[in-house]
């Protein structure tokens, strides 16, 4: 209700300003770069709020082939100016200071970062923003020069998307239609078919928890679904089949967190998911005190991409007979075949355990979800064997899934020992795995 509000606020002042912008530029149509020009150079609220809302009007009726060039604008006439930064550095160098550094951070602040907060006025702008980057995000691989916008938006919208703005609400049965629609559309981990799917995952013994933003009050930001169940789960398909009998959540002595799917593409790399896991342990907590663990139930969405290097490479940790048996996988049907399970689950096992707890990337584990969940303070506590027999599990992790258990009480320390130490914190049900491969070298 409140954003609605706001935008339709940012709307009466954009069409009080249309004829101030009328009067100053002239009633004709303008080009994106002449809008943002005008923009930039704009200081009263009504007409910086009726030129942003028409640079969004703009942007949104393009032509691909002229986003695309729109981006290129942005990259090369509003970069931060390096003779500017040089002046700015040697005068702070000379005189240091509040006057002189205010001149320094000025000047290295792109053109861009204002801009883009200009054409956040228009009615709707943080939702244009989200999905311009969301757009721009598609261009980078090919066009690299692109990156300083996309690092510009991408320090705008971690900003206003801080979790301090967000607010967490449980989405049940009850929720408006329209909403329950974008689950099933914005879930990535385990897709649903329909509204039937979704209904028993918001069954009784079932919790969905979301967080929005002000700016876009009718668009889930990230969602989390948790399954109430006893002990600790092993497989993915009890959980997610409509066909599965609804427990009694008051039997339950143990939150899954099953699938965590953000929505909105535009902020990619945006922290939101950090504080959702912990919220909604609290809330839990709360409604259901008798529940003493928390831990998800997560796929391992690289380990067959890292396995199949592992496969081509010359030496490296595979030895003759471990590249035999790892072939079986390459047998359509493996999963079937008893003699090939047995050959593949201890060697499976201590691979992934490997990749999980030794592999690195820059420093930090390889796996993204294992980076998500380590970085979150969760604890690696178990691999469970053909835990996801669907085809996307088997392609992505030969079946393979993990249990990160979240213990209120040591998720800070964990963390710590993450970032600090480059630790991941692991049961003994995993180290039990780890002597089946040496330590890299």
């Amino acid at each position: 209700m409140r954003g609605s509000m706001v935008s339709q606020l940012w709307t009466s002042i954009a069409d009080a300003g249309r004829e101030l912008v009328w009067s100053r530029f002239g009633a004709r149509r303008r080009s994106a770069a002449q809008l943002c020009a005008d923009l930039l150079s704009t200081r009263g609220e009504a007409s910086g709020a009726a030129l942003a809302r028409e640079l969004v009007e703009a942007y949104r009726t393009m032509p691909a082939g002229e986003r695309l060039a729109f981006f290129h604008t942005l990259a090369a006439d509003y970069a931060v100016d390096p003779q500017r930064v040089r002046t700015a550095a040697t005068r702070y160098t000379e005189a240091p200071g509040p006057a002189t550094l205010e001149r320094l951070r000025r000047a290295i602040e792109s053109p861009r970062l204002e801009l883009f907060r200009r054409m956040n006025m228009a009615p709707n702008g943080t939702r244009a923003l989200v999905r311009l980057r969301a757009e721009l995000l598609e261009h980078l691989a090919e066009h690299p020069a692109l990156g300083e916008v996309d690092a510009d938006l991408h320090a705008l919208l971690s900003s206003w998307f801080n979790p301090g703005f967000l607010s967490l609400s449980r989405i049940d049965w009850n929720s408006p239609a329209s909403l329950l629609e974008k689950l099933v559309r914005y879930e990535r981990v385990h897709r649903m078919q329909g509204l039937e799917d979704l209904r028993r995952r918001l069954a009784a013994d079932r919790r969905c928890f979301a967080f929005f933003h002000p700016a876009l009050p009718d668009e889930p930001l990230i969602f989390v679904q948790v399954a109430l169940v006893e002990g600790l789960a092993d497989r993915i398909q009890p959980l997610i089949d409509r066909a599965a009998e609804i427990g009694d959540p008051a039997t339950a002595d143990t939150a899954i967190f099953y699938s965590i799917s953000n929505c909105q593409e535009g902020l990619r790399g945006v922290s939101l998911g950090n504080f959702l896991i912990k919220l909604v342990v609290a809330d839990l907590q709360r409604e259901l005190p008798q529940l003493r663990t928390f831990a998800t139930l997560s796929p391992i969405p690289g380990f067959r991409r890292w396995l199949d290097a592992e496969r081509a490479a010359n030496g490296g940790l595979l030895d003759a007979p471990a590249r035999a048996t790892l072939a079986r996988l390459d047998t359509p049907g493996w999963m079937e075949d008893e003699p090939a399970l047995e050959a593949l689950r201890p060697l499976l096992m201590g691979l992934c355990a490997h990749y999980l707890v030794r592999v690195r990337q820059n420093g930090r584990p390889y796996d993204p979800v294992a980076r998500f969940h380590l970085g979150n303070g969760a604890r690696l506590e178990r691999l469970n064997w053909l835990g996801d027999t669907s085809e996307k599990g088997l392609a992505e992790s030969a079946g393979l899934l993990v249990n990160y258990r979240y213990d209120p009480a040591a998720i800070e320390r964990n963390h710590e020992a993450l970032v600090n130490g480059g630790e991941v914190v692991h049961s003994s049900a995993i180290r039990t795995l780890l002597p089946k491969l040496p330590e890299p070298a």
